[in-house]
């Protein structure tokens, strides 16, 4: 029983350092330079999302349109007045730019 509990424990804690490693996406500051210049070229209307918070980490509703910029594999949008750098595949917030 308290091998069991013990392998139950490292699991649990290996887990949680894959989920904490995931959240912690670095945007390159040559990529965001890249996203800010680009978006300057390219402004979005804000739109509003009730109930989802800004936030690093935030999953945005697979809703919310996303926009590429080229040869950039993230995307971004504008959310109350704020560009967001969003991870196309969980729909993750992980850089507020404005």
């Amino acid at each position: 029983m308290k091998k069991n509990l013990a392998a139950m424990a490292a699991a649990l804690l290996l887990a949680g350092v894959g989920a904490a490693a995931a959240e912690d996406i670095i945007v390159q500051p040559e990529q965001e330079t890249v996203i800010k210049e680009y978006v300057k070229k390219q402004p979005l209307a804000s739109v509003k999302v009730p109930g989802v918070e800004l936030n690093i980490g935030t999953a945005l509703p697979d809703t919310v349109e996303l926009h590429e910029v080229p040869n950039v594999k993230y995307r971004y949008t504008v959310i109350d007045d704020r560009t967001v750098i969003v991870d196309p595949g969980t729909h993750k917030i992980i850089k507020i730019i404005q």
